[in-house]
């Protein structure tokens, strides 16, 4: 992982935590997908909240000078997904995670650490 793409990662996965995201785990999938580096997964609790994750990612991020390629599930929000190219952002509520299980299928990844400050006055998930 390059330095760049580990404060990009650590940045949307603490934007997350931020907003009271949870289950936060970001996957290395170089060398075992085409389409992209790394996949970010994280939970809202509900719909409205995984869409208010993804606006909070998106302003974030364009701070950064990036804006993603490709933005689905938008309507119902219960799986977002941000496609920035080298890294995937899938947000989700959690039955659709546990549905999909989309970690499953990319067990063969490596589990990338995450360096997000934890405040101690914030308890996830509700």
């Amino acid at each position: 992982m390059t330095n760049l793409d580990n404060k990009i990662i650590n940045l949307v996965a603490q934007a997350i935590y931020d907003k009271k995201g949870f289950n936060i785990l970001a996957l290395d999938v170089r060398g075992i997908s085409n389409m992209t580096d790394y996949f970010l997964i994280a939970e809202g609790t509900v719909g409205r909240h995984v869409q208010s994750l993804h606006l909070h990612i998106k302003e974030i991020l364009f701070q950064e000078k990036l804006v993603p390629l490709q933005v689905e599930g938008l309507v119902d929000s219960e799986w977002v997904v941000m496609d920035y190219g080298d890294f995937v952002i899938h947000l989700f509520i959690p039955e659709m995670r546990e549905k999909y299980a989309i970690e499953e299928l990319w067990n063969q990844s490596k589990i990338v650490d995450l360096d997000i400050i934890v405040s101690k006055e914030l308890t996830y998930p509700p």
